[in-house]
This record gives structure tokens, sequence and C-alpha cells, in this order.
């Protein structure tokens, strides 16, 4: 088991940087720490982090009650693994971890959509398999770090495939309208995208409100569409 482990990076000696985190050399540095109970998996993460000039490596815990007693806590983004050894839930987990500050990105093997769905539901920023390439991660990291989220083709193919009932099922034309229109588009822009009329445009927003009232979470503004947008993974690329 790894416990918390001290910052390997150099101290911050630039001020602060965006949203008040480190810089080094007038670049803004993400803080990253790493909850994974695979110990080789945690040094070598560690050990291809801290090449990295834009990261730094706060620390690695076993379980995300080490982490958070440590100085991991403090960091911008956690990678979390979705399933440990010490039984917890990665929903509580990723609940935890948000509510102390950090976004969270899941890396994990773990193939089950449905479970890879609930993460994304409790909080998570994206998800990741192990397989993927070091750039890759650090592209995502960045994503992350920048409240942007992370849609892999894991990711992508898991919600394309949600079932849940509390998730209405859109057909064609209404998810490319709703898209739109949530995006920041005003009603004629986002019928002129679709190239139908702004009455067709509103006919079909109506639609999409009626099933997400139908399906017990109501969407009855723009800003109301647009947290529903991003609750069910639709603005992944398609």
């Amino acid at each position: 088991m790894t416990g918390p482990a001290g910052d390997p990076s150099p101290p911050s000696t630039d001020g602060p940087g965006t949203a008040g985190g480190p810089v080094v050399a007038g670049r803004p540095v993400t803080r990253v720490a790493a909850v994974d109970d695979d110990r080789m998996l945690l040094e070598g993460l560690r050990s291809w982090l801290e090449r990295e000039p834009r990261l730094r490596m706060l620390g690695c815990a076993a379980t995300v009650d080490e982490l958070l007693a440590g100085p991991g806590r403090r960091a911008d983004v956690v990678l979390l693994d979705l399933v440990l050894k010490d039984g917890s839930a990665a929903e509580e987990n990723i609940r935890r971890l948000r509510a102390a500050g950090p976004r969270v990105l899941v890396i994990s093997t773990v193939a089950d959509r449905s479970r890879i769905v609930a993460a994304v539901t409790a909080g998570a920023d994206g998800y990741l398999t192990k397989d993927h390439a070091l750039d890759s991660l650090v592209t995502a990291i960045g994503e992350v770090a920048s409240e942007g989220r992370v849609h892999s083709p894991e990711l992508a193919f898991a919600l394309a495939h949600d079932s849940r009932p509390e998730r209405p099922r859109l057909a064609p034309r209404e998810l490319q309208v709703l898209l739109d229109y949530a995006s920041g588009l005003t009603l004629k822009a986002t019928a002129r995208r679709a190239r139908i009329s702004p009455n067709t445009a509103k006919y079909y927003l109506d639609q999409v409100k009626e099933k997400y009232q139908r399906a017990g979470r109501p969407a009855h503004t723009k800003i109301d569409l647009a947290v529903r947008v991003r609750e069910d993974g639709l603005d992944a690329p398609r």
C-alpha cells in the first residue's frame, strides 16, 4: 500500500497561476494526485508525470481516505481507479473528492458500461482506460483542469448505450436541436443550422422538454437544458 507522497517537484516561485494555482517559468501548472491500489501503476504514473513540466504530482494513495489526509487533497485533478480493494463505492469516492475540491478523472480497466455511466453521473469529469498513451493522459488532465470533460471512446460507447429510465431517448433531430440551442445559439440560429423553421425548432425543443419532464428531470429553461446535456454526456463528440 502506498501512502500519500510528498511533493516531488520544485516549489513554485513565479506567483499564482490561473485559478490561484502555481506557475513555473511563467506557465500555469496543474497539480495532480492519484488513487489506485496497484503500487506498480502508481510508481509508473509518478515517474511519467514528474517529467511533464505542465504537471506537478502532489501525491499517490491506495484509498481516498489516505489521499485526503495528505497533500493530495490540494490537487486540481485526481486520477481515480474505479474499483479499489478497500471495497469503497466509486460513486461515493468521486463525490468525496469533488466535495474536497479536486476534479476527478477516472482511469480504469473496468469495461462495465453501467459503472462508467454511474461514475460520470456522480461527478467524474471523464473516463480513460489504462492502456492510453501518456500523451493522451496528459491531454486529458489538462482538459479536466480547464473544467472540460474527457470523452474517450469507451465513455462515449457507455453513454450511447445508457438505457436508464431517467435518461430520455431523443430522436436524432431532437438531439441536434437540443445541442445547438443548449450551446448558446438563439432559437433562430438553431433553426437555421438545422435548416428548419423556428416554429419547427421550437416544436423539437418542446418535445425534448416533455421527455425530460416525463423522466422526472424537468428542463424548463436554456440553462436547464445545458445542465441536462452535461449530465447525460450528450456533448461528447459524435
